[in-house]
C-alpha cells in the first residue's frame, strides 16, 4: 500500500517494521475526532483562500461521506479499514481518497501528522475527560442521597484500623464524597490545558501558508491555539497529567473497594453485596466473593502503570517529534477505560449493598470509643487534658479487666476515679450521645453532616 511518506524512498519497508510501526488496532477509536479535524482545516483553507471554495467544499463533504460510511459500518469502521493500514489518520486520507481522489491530498496543505496526531489526541481527551466527569457526578450524587438516609446510622469510625470513636455511616460517605469531588475538580482543572489546539504548527516550525488558526479552534472549540510549535507537536505533559488525576481516581475507589472488602467479612458483617456483583467458590458451596471490589483495587495498577508509563515515555525526549509519542496513546486509552468502568461498577456495587445498620451499631458496645468523651468532661471540669487522659485510661484498663463497656458503668463507680464525676456523666456516655455531640463544621453529627451534604449541593459542578 502507498505511504504518505513514501515518495523518498526505493525499498518497501520491511514487514519485521510494517508490523512493529502498526498502530491502527489501537488509534482507531479516534476516527471520529480526526474527521472533526480535518474538516475544519478543511474549511479554515477555504476561508483564506490556499484552497479554492469549491475544494474545500469537496473536502468537507468527502469527509462527512467518510464520518457517515464509518459510522454505518460494523464495529466503527473496523470492516473498513486496511489491517496492514499505517494508523487512522493514513486510513481516513485514503478512505476519502476513494470517494473525491486526488484532491484529498490538497488536505494536508499547512497540516503535519504531527499537529494533525496532537490535535486528535486533544480532542479525544476532551470528550473522554466530560464523560468521566458525568460518571463522577452520578458517584457523587448516589453518595449525597445515601448520607441523607443515613445521618442517624451509627458505625466505629477507625484509626489503625482499631475502634476511635462513634461516627455516622452518613459522614463515613461523605469523606469518600470529598474525595470524588475533588478528582472533579482535578478533571475540570486538567481540561483548561488540554483545550489548547496544537494544529497549524505543521511538522514543529509552523506554516509558510496564510492559515487562520484562531477560526480553526473556534470552530473545534478549542480555548486557545499553541503558543509555541515545536512544544506543541511534543508536548503529552496532559497525558501525564490526565493520568495522574486517573490515578488519583482508582486510589480512592480502590480505599472504598478496601472497605467494602472488608465489611462484607463475617467478622465485620457490615455490608451485604449483591449477587448480581459478587461470584462464587468452584470448590467451597459457602462462598461470596467480592470480586469486583477486588478487580477495582487490582486495576489500580494498571492505571498507576500507565502514568509511570508516560512519564517513562517523554523523560528524555528531545525537542521535538520523536516517534516514541505513539505510544502515549496505549497509556492514555487503559487510564480512559479502567477509570470508566471502575467508577461504573463501584456505583453499580453500591446501589445493590444491603449495609447492616444494626451489625455497625452492635460493634460499639463496649469498644470504649466514648472515651474521649469522659475525658473531654473531665476538661469541662478544671482538669488538664493530660490529667483527664490518664484518669480515663486508668477507667478503660479497669473496664477491660471486668469484661464491661465503659457505658455499662454506674455512677458511683466513676466517681472512684475523680470526685469531679457528677450524675450528668451518665448522658454523654451513650455512643448516639457521642456521635451527636460532634457539632464542630465537618464534624460528625447528624446536624454538622447535613450541612456538609447542603454545602455539597450548592457547590455542584454542571458538566
Amino acid at each position: 500500500m502507498s505511504k504518505l511518506w513514501g515518495g523518498r524512498f526505493e525499498k518497501e519497508t520491511h514487514h519485521l517494521v510494517e508490523e512493529f510501526t502498526h498502530s491502527l488496532a489501537i488509534d482507531a477509536r479516534l476516527w471520529e475526532c480526526d474527521l472533526a479535524g480535518s474538516k475544519a482545516h478543511a474549511r479554515m483553507l477555504g476561508k483564506v483562500g490556499v484552497l479554492s471554495a469549491d475544494e474545500s467544499a469537496q473536502i468537507v463533504a468527502g469527509l462527512e461521506w467518510v464520518h457517515e460510511k464509518i459510522a454505518n459500518s460494523g464495529l466503527l469502521g473496523s470492516k473498513l479499514f486496511n489491517p496492514a493500514g499505517e494508523d487512522i489518520h493514513s486510513e481516513l486520507e485514503r478512505l476519502l481518497t476513494e470517494k473525491i481522489g486526488p484532491l484529498a491530498g490538497k488536505l494536508h496543505t499547512a497540516r503535519s501528522r504531527n499537529d494533525q496526531v496532537a490535535t486528535t489526541t486533544r480532542l479525544y481527551l476532551r470528550q473522554e475527560i466530560k464523560s468521566l466527569e458525568k460518571e463522577l457526578q452520578s458517584l457523587e450524587t448516589w453518595i449525597l442521597e445515601f448520607a441523607e438516609r443515613n445521618l442517624d446510622t451509627m458505625m466505629p469510625g477507625f484509626t489503625h484500623m482499631q475502634h476511635a470513636q462513634p461516627i455516622s455511616l452518613a459522614q463515613h460517605f461523605m469523606a469518600y464524597f470529598a474525595m470524588f469531588r475533588r478528582d472533579s475538580e482535578r478533571l475540570q482543572d486538567c481540561s483548561k490545558r488540554v483545550n489548547v489546539m496544537p494544529l497549524g504548527s505543521a511538522a514543529l516550525a509552523g506554516t509558510s501558508f496564510p492559515i487562520d488558526r484562531e477560526m480553526t479552534a473556534a470552530e473545534l472549540g478549542f480555548a486557545e491555539v499553541s503558543s509555541n510549535s515545536l512544544d506543541a507537536v511534543s508536548d503529552r505533559d496532559f497525558v501525564v497529567e490526565f493520568l495522574s488525576a486517573a490515578s488519583l481516581i482508582m486510589t480512592h475507589l480502590s480505599r472504598l473497594s478496601e472497605e467494602l472488602i472488608l465489611w462484607s467479612t463475617p467478622e465485620f458483617g457490615f455490608v451485604e453485596l449483591d449477587d448480581s456483583v459478587t461470584t462464587g467458590s468452584s470448590i467451597m458451596p459457602q462462598k461470596k466473593n467480592p470480586d469486583v471490589a477486588e478487580l477495582i483495587r487490582g486495576k489500580v495498577g494498571r492505571v498507576n502503570g500507565a502514568l509511570v508509563g508516560a512519564l517513562t515515555l517523554l523523560k528524555a525526549l528531545p525537542l521535538s517529534y520523536n516517534r516514541d509519542l505513539q505510544e502515549d496513546k496505549t497509556f492514555l486509552f487503559e487510564g480512559i477505560d479502567t477509570t470508566r468502568s471502575s467508577l461504573r461498577l463501584m456505583q453499580l456495587m453500591l446501589e445493590g449493598a444491603r449495609f447492616r445498620q444494626e451489625r455497625m451499631e452492635s460493634a460499639l458496645k463496649g469498644d470504649f470509643s466514648n472515651a474521649t468523651d469522659l475525658a473531654d468532661y473531665l476538661v469541662r471540669r478544671g482538669l488538664t487534658f493530660r490529667q483527664s487522659h490518664e484518669i480515663v485510661g486508668r477507667v478503660v484498663r479497669d473496664c477491660i479487666e471486668q469484661s464491661i463497656g465503659l457505658e455499662d458503668m454506674t455512677l458511683e463507680g466513676l466517681q472512684r476515679y475523680s470526685p469531679l464525676i457528677q450524675a450528668d456523666v451518665v448522658a454523654i456516655l451513650k455512643h448516639r450521645d457521642v456521635m451527636q455531640a460532634r457539632i464542630s463544621q465537618g464534624g460528625t453529627s447528624p446536624s454538622s453532616v447535613k450541612a456538609q451534604i447542603a454545602e455539597a449541593r450548592r457547590n455542584t459542578f454542571i458538566f
